[in-house]
């Protein structure tokens, strides 16, 4: 459903847009040269591809870029990691910028656990600091908008790599034990706490374990407590006393 703020005689028509889908709903309006889109929902496999277009519709028609309100998602797994990723990569292609105004604390750890926060904050860190040594730091090249490009293209180029070895190991936890994408995400990052290794590094050793690579004997036993947990969390949902 797309919806559009009538302009009165002597107004600039104000281009708004409105999206709702099942489970979330997304509203997009123009403020100067950038565009504030909301999000509020689930970010999910089932919402994937809608958010995608919805966010790569209102990167089009912006002069500058995105900022987003994502205070009212109460879910994000991997795939909504995924548009956030893919958009700001189209963004940076378009020299725009896609920042984060409000964060839930579902995607607030999403992001922090994958160490893509940086890549939607703007750039504080002051110019011209001197090293220990005495050596002026020379500021690196930024975009029109103060961005450090190399510092950004790495950041990203990380968070993208991680993030299909992710979603990989996500998929097998799904085939291997029948649990959902959100079961499988939760499993994963459990996992992930409770033997103390990056999110990233537990995905790839599970990847690795079925192509033939040893899983380690605390990995293998957190595994099977995580998944445990969450079938046992499913059975009580669906059987109620």
């Amino acid at each position: 459903m797309r919806e559009a703020e009538q302009s009165g005689a002597g107004r600039t028509p104000d281009r708004a847009g409105a999206r709702e889908l099942p489970g979330l709903t997304i509203r997009s309006r123009d403020e100067g040269d950038r565009t504030l889109v909301t999000v509020c929902g689930d970010l999910d496999l089932t919402t994937d591809q809608q958010l995608q277009c919805a966010l790569r519709s209102a990167l089009l028609r912006s002069l500058r870029g995105l900022e987003l309100d994502l205070g009212g998602v109460g879910f994000c797994d991997c795939s909504g990691l995924n548009a956030l990723l893919n958009i700001r990569r189209q963004a940076l292609k378009d020299s725009k910028k896609v920042t984060i105004r409000h964060v839930s604390p579902a995607v607030e750890r999403i992001l922090e656990i994958m160490g893509a926060l940086p890549l939607f904050t703007p750039d504080t860190a002051p110019d011209g600091q001197r090293h220990s040594d005495g050596a002026l730091n020379t500021p690196p090249p930024v975009d029109g908008h103060g961005i450090d490009i190399r510092t950004e293209v790495v950041q990203l180029r990380r968070a993208l790599q991680t993030r299909d070895t992710i979603d990989l190991a996500r998929g097998i936890l799904m085939a291997a034990f029948v649990l959902t994408p959100e079961e499988a995400w939760s499993v994963l990052v459990t996992t992930s706490q409770n033997t103390n290794t990056k999110l990233h590094l537990t995905a790839r050793q599970l990847v690795d374990s079925i192509r033939g690579g040893p899983l380690p004997a605390t990995m293998q036993e957190q595994l099977s407590a995580a998944v445990t947990q969450v079938t046992g969390a499913r059975e009580t949902a669906e059987n109620p006393k």
